[in-house]
């Protein structure tokens, strides 16, 4: 008889069914984790909510090593690093990179988000809730 998932792998099962990395964005972090290897070497790609921004809230993303209560996940063979509260507000969210005449960049489409902004890195979560206190993610 199988035993029920508990634990981390539960969490990380949980975790990775609420945000989707695209294969493309996952292989240029790849890419870059790669280079960075000797600075991070447990490093992955933290994505987080902090107050501020056009909109209430703005998205950021830097590599990164998990801290306690992180939520960290595994998905096309990079560790994602989530923060509890930025969580809240990336649940069903989508990673994606896209490069176009301007360069390139990656790009966060949510769907708790009530409106974003012409910069695409702000947005106004569902309910019109402000700034999350303590100014979203810290270290």
């Amino acid at each position: 008889m199988r035993r029920p998932s508990t634990g981390a792998a539960a969490a990380e099962g949980a975790i990775s069914e609420m945000i989707n990395i695209t294969t493309t964005a996952a292989q240029k972090v790849k890419g870059i984790l790669e280079q960075e290897k000797e600075s991070i070497p447990a490093g992955g790609l933290r994505i987080y909510v902090q107050g501020g921004g056009c909109s209430g809230f703005s998205y950021g993303m830097v590599l990164d090593e998990a801290a306690d209560g992180d939520q960290v996940f595994e998905q096309d063979g990079i560790k994602v690093i989530i923060d509890p509260m930025s969580m809240r507000y990336l649940e069903g969210a989508e990673v994606d990179y896209k490069e176009d005449l301007m360069g390139g960049g990656f790009a966060i489409k949510n769907p708790n988000a009530k409106s974003t902004c012409g910069c695409g890195h702000s947005f106004q979560a569902e309910g019109g809730e402000g700034a999350p206190a303590g100014g979203g993610h810290q270290h």
